[in-house]
């Protein structure tokens, strides 16, 4: 029996499989885990070998101490796929996750297949807005008790899906304060705005249609991916996987369909 935990620079980290074909790898976002996905893998476990894990300081992943490096998010994804000797797979991920995707597929394309980035930022320097607000918002995140931010996001981002309530709580609630703060901090140092033109493999960019927080960012990626296709998720926030799972699973299976998997 396979353990389902991995080392990979000083953290032990957590992942789940399901199903058997063609890997599709999916990363969650900011505060979450691995369980963001559960409706893609009831579907894809039909036909794919589905891939989920918790990013390191998440879920049931370890976070060494000191300052935590940007640069480890996607090393970690590469280890965990030769943890399984996974030469390539599909990529996707949501807001942090799908820079995680992102980066990986900039710094490792020979192992990237095809790429879904739902509610992704490639920048936390896009505009002024940014350049004044991300700051601030990350010298707030040290002085917010984490019972009020975790109160504040679930509250925020369960408008489609009053389920999602629940989840945040319990998702975000299993980081430590000082964690998060650490975690917060290289999550909102990722740029990948000048590397856009690095990305050679399919990509599939979804967007939900009342997804505020990343929606300008957007057309701007589809503008310098080469080739990139770019849908909007009707009825979902920036929680569009869990909001609109059913049309979320459609235009991800429609777009494997396009690529030669098998």
């Amino acid at each position: 029996m396979q353990i389902p935990y991995f080392n990979s620079n000083n953290s032990t980290l957590y992942y789940e499989i399901s199903g058997e074909g063609y890997p599709i790898l999916f990363t969650h976002g900011a505060s979450w885990n691995h369980f963001q996905w559960k409706n893609q893998v009831n579907y894809f476990k039909n036909y794919n070998m589905v891939i989920t894990w918790d990013v390191r300081g998440h879920g049931y992943s370890s976070l060494p101490e000191g300052p935590v490096d940007s640069e480890d998010f996607s090393a970690d994804l590469i280890t965990l796929m030769d943890h399984l000797n996974v030469k390539e797979a599909i990529l996707c991920g949501l807001s942090m996750g799908g820079h995680i995707s992102l980066q990986t597929a900039i710094r490792y394309p020979d192992r990237v297949k095809g790429l879904i980035l739902i509610g992704t930022p490639c920048s936390n320097t896009f505009n002024l807005y940014e350049r004044i607000f991300v700051p601030i918002n990350r010298f707030c995140s040290k002085w917010l008790s984490m019972k009020t931010s975790v109160k504040l996001q679930a509250k925020m981002l369960s408008k489609f899906n009053s389920s999602n309530y629940q989840y945040i709580v319990e998702a975000f609630s299993m980081i430590p304060h000082n964690n998060w703060i650490r975690i917060w901090s290289a999550v909102t140092r990722m740029e990948s705005k000048y590397d856009l033109h690095k990305v050679k493999c399919p990509t599939l960019i979804l967007i939900g249609d009342h997804d505020y927080m990343t929606n300008y960012q957007q057309p701007y990626i589809h503008q310098h991916i080469k080739g990139s296709e770019l849908k909007t998720i009707p009825n979902a926030q920036h929680s569009t996987n869990l909001d609109n799972p059913a049309t979320v699973n459609q235009e991800i299976q429609t777009f494997l369909n396009k690529i030669n998997i098998n």
